[in-house]
């Protein structure tokens, strides 16, 4: 009984302390720099499109305002939300501000290989497809 009493609670004080790995949660847009740098004015929306994708708020009351929302999560309680807000003139884009998180889906992929919880499908050899006949 008493080590089990022992063990329970060296448990939760490893636990508390943060020495477990969390892993980060991110949702929302993640946005490549390369593509956000190749904003200009006077796109359209379908060339915004086709570079940042499909905004996630779509506001029926401001159809000449598109958000990129993005938030990372850490830890609970320690969550960073970033937005970055398009807005058009028509159909061309006018101007835009705000933040995003550049290169998150990159940098989360080496912090989930380090950790060896990432499947590496690349290193995988492909199999041929199975014939028909």
């Amino acid at each position: 009984m008493r080590k089990a009493l022992t063990l329970l609670l060296a448990t939760a004080l490893i636990g508390g302390c943060g020495i477990i790995y969390r892993q980060p949660v991110f949702q929302g847009n993640l946005l490549e720099s390369k593509n956000v740098e190749q904003l200009q004015v006077g796109m359209t929306r379908g060339q915004v499109f086709s570079l940042l994708g499909s905004p996630p708020i779509a506001d029926p009351f401001h159809q000449s305002r598109w958000d990129y929302v993005a938030t990372e999560r850490r830890r609970v309680g320690d969550t960073e939300v970033k937005n970055l807000t398009l807005w058009f003139e028509g159909d061309s884009l006018a101007r835009w501000e705000g933040e995003y998180f550049p290169e998150a889906d990159s940098k989360l992929a080496a912090e989930m290989r380090r950790f060896g919880n990432l499947a590496r499908d690349k290193d995988k050899p492909r199999r041929p497809a199975p014939s028909g006949g």
